[in-house]
């Protein structure tokens, strides 16, 4: 089991605090793990064993848990004289759990924690019973310096811009960098990783019938990360393969997606007049394995991919993320994080005059004075161009500074 520090310490800053404390994330992405992580530090703390109690409810054992049934039993397992510390993982399996949740904290003295990889976590029964009392944690998928981390416990790690090429196609899903595998092997892990959300969270619990027309949606968004693109674009590429699917299907189909948290959805903001417009949205996936193992490996797609990257990045260190109009121009991104913003480029490499004026002008018509950043994966990248940092793409991603 590999630390991850970062979420670790997050989550024990709200220790006792009296707030549910809701991990929320894409399938396999380490949510369990790293609630087993902080059951640790609470026995490092000096908190006895049985004071800690843990249920995993995708376990088959309790298939038939109801909310009664398992109000309780926690109830039967609490200290009855110090408080007691409750780690309930996919609590999403049994249902009106936020009851239950609601009841322990209104009347006994617990601590809890929960998982879950669906919507059903951030549902409107979630703002009803636990208005403000939960804190919610975004779980990722490995960070660029957290899969090193991981490769250094089974092999020797390369030069960092070496190891982006790696990260870039095998992704961050912990499970595929445990040891080493081939792409030919570590995709069919990732692919059932996929199927088990699309066929699981979405279609069963959905009732999804045409499945075929589900799974092209995801494959036309698959194949425009980083392109702006609507719900009528997605009908028309339908209706020129002789498949019919309504606006409203696919706006419900891209909802059901950000649901199960295989994608995030970045909005457009309009620079000038300082407001979130409502078209033309983009799409990122919550990892770029998941991309590679469904339409399979091509390095034409390692731009769109490393804007995919750059993105996550973004999110994880705790910025809001939206792609920029400038007039008829578009700014990769605009990130806010409390009074902080920057602003962001991402190209694979400059190679021309055009490219140039691509990446830099747009950021030199923001006459502004936040940071401005062009990224890249040129062996040279660096430096200042009239007051716009120029920074290598695994430099970004292992910095601390942004």
């Amino acid at each position: 089991m590999i630390f991850r520090p970062d979420y670790v310490e997050k989550i024990m800053a709200y220790k006792d605090a009296p707030f549910v404390k809701i991990l929320t994330g894409v399938r396999r992405c380490g949510k369990s793990t790293i609630m087993k992580m902080v059951m640790d530090e609470l026995l490092k703390c000096g908190i006895e064993p049985e004071r800690i109690i843990h249920y995993s409810f995708d376990s088959l054992e309790y298939e038939d848990m109801t909310a009664k049934k398992l109000f309780t039993v926690l109830k039967e397992q609490l200290s009855p004289d110090e408080k007691t510390y409750l780690f309930l993982d996919e609590i999403q399996e049994v249902k009106s759990w936020e009851k239950v949740v609601n009841s322990l904290m209104s009347d006994y003295n617990v601590d809890i924690y929960v998982t879950g990889s669906n919507s059903r976590m951030m549902s409107s029964e979630i703002s009803t019973y636990l208005t403000g009392r939960y804190v919610s944690f975004r779980i990722f998928p490995l960070s660029f310096l957290e899969y090193l981390a991981f490769r250094k416990e089974y092999t020797t790690v390369g030069d960092p811009r070496t190891e982006l090429v790696r990260y870039l196609q095998f992704g961050g899903f912990p499970a595929i960098h445990l040891r080493e595998y081939a792409r030919e092997e570590a995709y069919p892990i990732i692919k059932d990783i996929y199927n088990s959300t699309i066929f699981t969270d979405i279609v069963r619990r959905s009732q999804i019938k045409k499945v075929d027309q589900l799974e092209r949606v995801v494959k036309y968004v698959f194949d425009n990360v980083g392109n702006t693109f609507s719900a009528s674009s997605i009908s028309n590429y339908l209706k020129s393969e002789q498949r019919t699917l309504d606006n409203e299907t696919v706006y419900s189909y891209l909802s059901k997606l950000e649901s199960a948290y295989i994608l995030h959805r970045c909005s457009r903001y309009d620079i000038k007049g300082k407001e979130l417009l409502k078209t033309q949205e983009k799409f990122y996936l919550a990892d770029p394995s998941l991309r590679y193992s469904v339409l399979g490996y091509t390095a034409d797609s390692a731009d769109a991919m490393l804007e995919n990257i750059v993105y996550l990045e973004l999110l994880r260190r705790g910025y809001e993320v939206c792609v920029g109009k400038l007039d008829n121009f578009e700014i990769d991104f605009v990130a806010a994080r409390l009074d902080e913003k920057i602003y962001v480029q991402v190209t694979k490499e400059i190679k021309s005059e055009k490219t140039t004026q691509r990446e830099y002008g747009r950021l030199l018509d923001i006459h502004d004075n936040y940071p401005k950043y062009v990224l890249t994966t040129d062996d040279y990248a660096g430096g200042n161009h009239k007051g716009i940092k120029t920074v290598h793409i695994a430099d970004f991603l292992l910095s601390k500074e942004l």
